[in-house]
């Protein structure tokens, strides 16, 4: 054969692989709502950028009359790429190709790329739309599996990893997107769950949709597995460009800077907070109008929604933001928020990016609920994560800061290098109310009018000790300050943390309280 008919071979066998499932199956994934895969890589990634990689593989199953099919690109897509034109490495599974199943060597294209991500230090993103398992490969499907759960393990920390939920992921296949950093769900589209609405019935009896069992609303609002929500897969891609803009590429890297722009006008820090301190505000608010452009992107919304988490920038540079939500259970700690903040702190401590914590909690939550959901250990967390955090950590007590609560939240017990309060910040063990019941008591109950007594008490306490003064007083934070001041004092800290170095104890890990 001449060159240029092997040419023309190479195309017609690259046209007959590219081609998927062919024109029925594509037009069937259509008609579910949801792109093909190749069309999925091309509204994601720079226009013309996407080289794919082991495009002729084919699987090497023979039992079951496997031998006889033929699965173009043994149905996923390798390959890298660029968002921005910075370089990712990327796989998209095909489910018009036997549903995306995961095989042997299906599974090996993915650890494939995953590999080369890794010693290249650039994102890696995984579009996931698979039936699960290739049950005619057996175990084969199986030792895949645990192939990609390790490497998804060796790359943690050492690379931003995306997971896209594009269609179902059922059965051993969520745990790789559940040990990524970052999941992504489409409404009506992504589903996800460890056994499906069949086995349910069959085992416990009880009948549910795919959906509402595992359902994009769901792994969002009520599990905490996703992070973020999109209605379409276009929102979804343009938010995965989103947060790249804000995450460096790798662990030895810092996030790009932007040009630095002051907050929009419309956030007034002087005008967010209540007079009264029992009234509730968003703490989003605060964090829009200290960050710059008061673009800030939020990282679970919609699941434990008492503590907010996300990104913004300060002077062009990238920080992670945990802050109290007083408008949701007065933003007090609990078991899934705790999770949430953890997991925040301990992403932005491996890849150098600092923290910026705003204070206004009565506490723990209390109740019996939670002490036998485990708050105790749930609750460690946070104290574990910003202990082992060393990057710059900057805390505001905007208002309530109380009890374990106080001490949780970034204090400068737990390594904080900057602690800033506003003066309508209160630092105390517990709130005026309850603290001057308990020491009070007796005086209060023998008072010929016990309700004035108590307010007094209760007023008396305030002024001694609800306040920032005499937590400043003993050098637990650095300066009280106007809210005004706030943008300002933070970017003057990061500034000037920006060499930091902070020795700690050799060891091979810690045991953090899973």
């Amino acid at each position: 054969m001449s060159i240029a008919g092997k040419i023309i071979d190479f195309f017609r066998r690259k046209d007959k692989v590219a081609a998927g499932g062919g024109e029925k199956a594509i037009q069937k994934q259509v008609q579910m709502g949801k792109l093909p895969a190749r069309d999925r890589l091309k509204i994601l990634l720079d226009t013309g950028s996407f080289q794919e990689t082991d495009l002729f593989v084919e699987h090497q199953a023979k039992d079951f009359d496997m031998d006889k099919k033929f699965l173009p690109a043994d149905g996923v897509i390798t390959g890298t790429g660029t968002i921005n034109n910075r370089p990712v490495g990327i796989f998209a599974q095909d489910f018009t190709v036997a549903g995306g199943s995961l095989g042997l060597m299906h599974a090996k294209k993915i650890t494939k790329i995953m590999d080369h991500s890794i010693r290249m230090g650039v994102p890696l993103i995984g579009i996931n739309d698979s039936g699960g398992a290739r049950i005619q490969e057996g175990v084969n499907s199986l030792a895949g599996y645990g192939e990609i759960f390790y490497r998804n393990t060796l790359a943690s920390g050492v690379i931003p990893q995306i997971s896209v939920i594009l269609g179902p992921c059922a059965g051993g296949a969520v745990y790789s997107p559940a040990l990524t950093d970052f999941v992504f769900v489409v409404d009506k589209i992504s589903k996800m769950f460890i056994t499906g609405p069949e086995v349910i019935k069959t085992v416990l009896g009880e009948e549910i949709s795919m959906e509402d069992l595992g359902g994009a609303r769901v792994q969002t609002e009520i599990s905490g597995n996703a992070h973020f929500f999109a209605s379409s897969e276009y929102e979804c891609f343009e938010q995965i460009k989103r947060l790249l803009s804000f995450i460096p590429w790798n662990n030895n890297k810092k996030a790009e800077p932007f040009p630095s722009k002051p907050p929009k006008s419309i956030y007034r820090i002087d005008k967010i907070i209540p007079t009264e301190a029992t009234k509730p505000y968003d703490i989003r608010d605060v964090i829009k109008s200290i960050c710059d452009d008061s673009d800030f992107l939020e990282i679970q919304e919609k699941w434990a929604s008492n503590i907010v988490i996300g990104f913004a920038r300060l002077d062009g540079q990238t920080v992670g933001i945990i802050g109290n939500q007083p408008l949701v259970l007065a933003g007090v700690l609990d078991v899934d928020s705790s999770d949430k903040a953890a997991r925040f702190i301990r992403y932005c401590d491996a890849f150098n990016i600092p923290l910026i914590t705003f204070v206004d909690l009565p506490g723990y939550l209390p109740g019996i609920d939670q002490e036998h959901s485990g708050v105790i250990r749930h609750g460690a967390k946070v104290l574990y994560a910003y202990s082992e955090a060393s990057v710059p950590k900057l805390t505001v007590i905007l208002r309530k800061a109380y009890g374990g609560g106080y001490i949780a939240m970034c204090s400068r017990h737990l390594g904080a290098d900057f602690v800033y309060a506003w003066p309508t910040a209160e630092i105390a063990v517990m709130g005026p109310e309850g603290a001057a019941n308990i020491i009070f008591k007796s005086e209060i109950a023998s008072a010929p009018n016990p309700d004035e007594v108590r307010k007094q008490k209760v007023k008396e306490y305030t002024e001694k000790f609800a306040n920032p003064y005499v937590a400043a007083a003993a050098g637990h934070i650095d300066a009280v300050i106007n809210p005004e001041e706030t943008r300002n004092t933070l970017i003057h800290s990061i500034r000037f943390s920006v060499n930091k170095m902070e020795a700690r104890p050799n060891k091979k890990h810690g045991i953090p309280p899973f």
